[in-house]
């Protein structure tokens, strides 16, 4: 009985006209400086509320102020996710 030709595959090799392209990612150096602002920016709205007895930063908001020091910790950690 006659044996069969074994036949081999070429090794698959991508067109050049792909080879020399690169992925470009976003540049993302913005991230961590406003993700950490924020967070100060955040704390210390919480610490000068408490230190000064509830009339500064904003007097007219009153226990609001506690509010808004989070919101701006808050922003901090939704700017976070952008950060790779």
């Amino acid at each position: 009985m006659p044996k069969s030709r074994i036949r081999k595959k070429a090794d698959y090799t991508p067109p050049p006209a792909k080879q020399g392209q690169a992925i470009k990612l976003a540049n993302r150096a913005w991230v961590a400086p406003v993700m950490l602002a924020m967070f100060l920016i955040g704390l210390a709205w919480i610490v000068v509320f408490y230190v000064s007895n509830g009339s500064l930063p904003i007097d007219s908001l009153d226990n609001w102020n506690i509010v808004v020091g989070f919101g701006f910790i808050a922003a901090g950690f939704g700017v976070s996710t952008q950060w790779k």
